[in-house]
C-alpha cells in the first residue's frame, strides 16, 4: 500500500476537474476528473487494526483507519498502563465500518458498541478507561482526514500558530543536594544532543526511622501512612532546587513534579520552599478530582500549579478551569479525548486566561503527532517527552531531519500529521505475540 501523501487527494482531484473544465480542455477529460473525486468523496471506513510496541518499562498501543479507496491514518492509544486498550478498539470496529471517515465529531460523540449504530458510551463518561480506545480512534481519523484532503491537520483544525514546539525532558541531577553533582548533571544537560532547555524534576522524599534501606536518612517526621511533607523534606527540597538553578542557569525552565501524593498544608509549603528558584510550575500536588482544595491552593501558591494529565473530556477540566483550580492546563490527547475534544478544552481555558500543556509519556509516534496538534493551539506552552535520548525510541517514524533539536519539534506541512513509521524498527520491537498491524 502506498503512502497516502503518495496519493491524489480529493481536494486534488476536483481541482484539476475544476481547471480542465475552467480552461477549456476537453470537457470529458474534466468529467471524469470530477466522477474520479466524486468517488473519493464516497470512500467510507473498512477496516480498523492495531499493534502494540514494547518499549523499555512501558508498551504503546497503535491504531489504524483504513478506507475503500486505500488511504489510511494512524494514532496512539494510552499503552502503558493499557490493559484491553487494544481490545476495546477492536471492540468498536464494527460499529466503524461503513462510516463517512470525514465526519470525525459525530463518529467520537457517538462511539460505541453495536455492529450497526454508535451508542455513545465511549465518550459520555459512563466509563474512564474507555476514553482511551476513543481518543486513539479519534486521532487516526484526523491524521486520515488530512491524508485524504492532502493538507496538514493542524491546518484542517483552524490553522497554525507556530512552526516549532517546544518538548522538554525528565533530567535530573544524581543528589540535588549535592552542588557538585548538580553542576554535573548541567554540564550533561547543555551537551545534549536533544538540547532540551526545560526539564521536569521529581520531589525527593525521605523514609522512616525504621527503614533500613531506602531513600535517604531516617526521618523521625516521616510517616508513610499520610500526605505530610516533612520539615526535613521541605528543606531538602528547597535547597535541591536552589542548588540546581544555580547550577544550570536561567536560560532553562525547572518544574516541580508531584504524583498526586499531598495535602493540601504541604502543597502550600512546597509551593513556597521552590519558589526562589523560580519554576516554571508545580504539577499534580493534590488528589486527581477537582475539589476546593485546589482553588485554595492556586489562590495561595507563589508557583503557578498544573493538573489534568488524568482528566477526561471538556467535564473533566470545567471546574478547574471555571473555578480557577490551576493556573495551567495539562491533558493528556490519549486520556481526554483526542485531537478536536482536547482543542476545545484549549479554547475553554483561553477564555479564562490559561494556557495548556500536554502530559506525554508515549512513543516517538504520538509525542510528533501532539506537536502538530499543539501548533494549532495559540496558547500552547510546550509537550512532555521521554523520547530524544537516542537509539530505537527516536527511529519509529521516517523523518527528513532531526527529531528534537534545540529542544523543538518541527512542525511539517505534509498531509495528516506527516507521519510514517520505519516499519523495520516497529516490527524488531513489537510486544510478544504481536505482529505488523495484526498481519496485514
Amino acid at each position: 500500500m502506498l503512502r497516502d501523501s503518495q496519493r491524489w487527494s480529493r481536494r486534488n482531484v476536483l481541482r484539476a476537474g475544476s481547471v480542465a473544465l475552467l480552461t477549456g480542455a476537453a470537457v470529458a477529460d474534466g468529467m471524469t476528473s470530477l466522477a474520479a473525486a466524486a468517488e473519493r468523496v464516497r470512500a467510507k471506513i473498512s477496516d480498523v487494526q492495531t499493534m502494540t510496541v514494547q518499549g523499555p518499562g512501558r508498551s504503546y498501543v497503535y491504531v489504524r483507519v483504513l478506507t475503500s479507496d486505500g488511504h489510511s491514518g494512524i494514532a496512539e492509544a494510552y499503552g502503558s498502563p493499557g490493559v484491553a486498550v487494544a481490545e476495546q478498539i477492536m471492540a468498536i470496529r464494527p460499529a466503524l465500518i461503513g462510516k463517512d471517515p470525514l465526519e470525525i465529531d459525530r463518529i467520537y460523540t457517538f462511539l460505541g458498541d453495536g455492529a450497526s449504530s454508535l451508542a455513545g458510551s465511549r465518550t459520555d463518561g459512563s466509563a474512564h478507561q474507555l476514553m482511551r480506545a476513543a481518543s486513539g480512534i479519534e486521532m487516526a481519523l484526523w491524521d486520515l482526514a488530512g491524508n485524504l484532503l492532502a493538507t496538514p491537520t493542524a491546518v484542517l483544525m483552524g490553522g497554525q500558530f507556530r512552526d516549532h514546539v517546544r518538548v522538554y525532558d525528565h533530567s535530573r541531577p544524581r543528589d540535588m543536594s549535592d552542588k557538585a553533582s548538580c553542576r554535573e548533571w548541567a554540564a550533561k544537560v547543555n551537551a545534549h544532543p536533544s538540547g532540551f532547555t526545560a526539564h521536569k524534576i521529581d520531589i525527593p522524599r525521605t523514609d522512616t526511622l525504621w527503614t533500613e534501606k531506602g531513600r535517604s536518612v531516617p526521618d523521625n517526621g516521616k510517616d508513610p501512612g499520610n500526605r505530610q511533607l516533612t520539615a526535613k523534606e521541605l528543606r531538602r527540597i528547597g535547597q535541591g532546587f536552589e542548588n540546581m538553578r544555580e547550577a544550570i542557569g536561567w536560560e532553562h525552565d525547572l518544574m516541580v513534579h508531584c504524583h498526586w501524593e499531598l495535602d493540601l498544608p504541604s502543597s502550600i509549603q512546597l509551593a513556597q520552599v521552590v519558589a526562589p528558584a523560580k519554576p516554571l510550575w508545580l504539577e499534580d500536588p493534590l488528589a486527581v478530582d477537582y475539589s476546593e482544595s485546589w482553588k485554595r491552593l492556586a489562590e495561595r501558591s507563589p508557583v503557578p500549579i498544573l493538573t489534568g494529565e488524568n482528566l477526561t473530556r471538556r467535564e473533566g477540566f470545567q471546574p478547574f478551569i471555571v473555578n480557577q483550580g490551576c493556573h495551567i492546563v495539562n491533558p493528556d490527547l490519549r486520556n481526554s479525548g483526542g485531537f478536536l475534544e482536547t482543542k476545545r478544552i484549549a479554547d475553554l481555558a483561553s477564555l479564562y486566561g490559561l494556557p495548556i500543556t500536554t502530559h506525554n509519556t508515549a512513543s516517538q509516534l504520538h509525542t510528533y503527532q501532539v506537536c502538530q496538534w499543539a501548533a494549532c493551539i495559540r496558547d500552547f506552552l510546550m509537550c512532555e517527552t521521554i523520547t530524544g535520548e537516542g537509539g530505537w525510541m527516536d527511529q519509529v517514524l521516517r523523518l527528513d531531519g532531526p527529531y528534537i533539536e534545540k529542544g523543538y519539534v518541527k512542525v511539517n506541512d505534509k498531509p495528516g500529521t506527516g507521519v510514517e513509521l520505519n516499519r523495520e524498527v516497529v516490527e524488531a520491537h513489537l510486544a510478544p505475540g504481536q505482529k505488523w498491524w495484526g498481519g496485514a
